[in-house]
């Protein structure tokens, strides 16, 4: 037999790190996080445990990047949702609505990754997953107006993380459409835009049990590639080809 080639091999390492990511959520959004060993990771992901460590230093890092995953696909799919829009008021309210969601529909996993970021050992780890989540914010906050992104920027996120966690305290939280309404005050947009607490998304926003979507565990979607009537085409993760001119 043949060894696998360098290609293969990678290709086999990003599915094993994106089940591990998968497993962390899964699993900690449904027992916790002190009960999850890395252990039950590696069975869930059907992975070896060496491998585990291998990707994360140590379990909060791993839970931390799988939340943070969860977090900007979240925030991704809520932007993107149709009817797609560049308009800045829709796009900021798209984003407060997709983060307070996750504290209503994923309470035991948010709140586990809130009192992670707090821990003086571990604190916030920087990871593609944050950066790419950070990017999105930037991204809002720029599209909303902002004359000077580096300081609205890490606001906006100070103010999405307060929310979360006062929905979040136990024993006595805030009801999300109060945060909600603070949040759109303190940024001047209307009631009606993204998806008031009363009304229900098309698509992307409402709670599913199901997060395969969110993580790549099957084959990488194909790079885009010129067609011969000049326009584009490319190959999603079902194997369906979709075209734009």
């Amino acid at each position: 037999m043949s060894p696998r080639s360098a290609k293969v091999n990678e290709e086999l390492r990003r599915r094993s790190k994106e089940r591990l990511l998968q497993a962390a959520v899964e699993l900690v959004g449904e027992h916790g996080y002190d009960t999850t060993t890395l252990g039950d990771i590696a069975d869930r992901a059907g992975s070896a445990r060496g491998l585990v460590s291998y990707y994360f230093p140590g379990k909060r890092q791993l839970v931390q990047s799988a939340v943070h995953r969860l977090m900007h696909r979240t925030l991704e799919e809520a932007l993107e949702r149709e009817p797609c829009t560049a308009e800045g008021p829709e796009r900021m309210a798209r984003a407060i609505d997709a983060i307070l969601g996750l504290a209503r529909d994923r309470p035991v996993l948010m709140r586990q990754h809130m009192a992670g970021l707090l821990q003086a050992e571990v604190g916030f780890v920087p990871c593609p997953e944050q950066r790419r989540l950070a990017e999105l914010l930037r991204d809002t906050v720029a599209r909303h107006g902002s004359q000077d992104v580096d300081r609205d920027y890490p606001m906006l996120r100070a103010l999405l993380m307060g929310a979360v966690f006062a929905a979040l305290v136990p024993g006595v939280p805030m009801p999300v459409p109060v945060l909600r309404a603070e949040l759109f005050r303190r940024y001047r947009l209307e009631w009606e835009l993204g998806v008031p607490p009363d009304a229900e998304a098309s698509d992307g926003t409402v709670c599913d049990t199901d997060l395969s979507r969110f993580f790549s565990t099957g084959v990488p979607a194909q790079p885009i590639r010129a067609d011969r009537a000049g326009g584009t085409d490319r190959t999603d993760r079902s194997g369906r080809t979709a075209q734009s001119k």
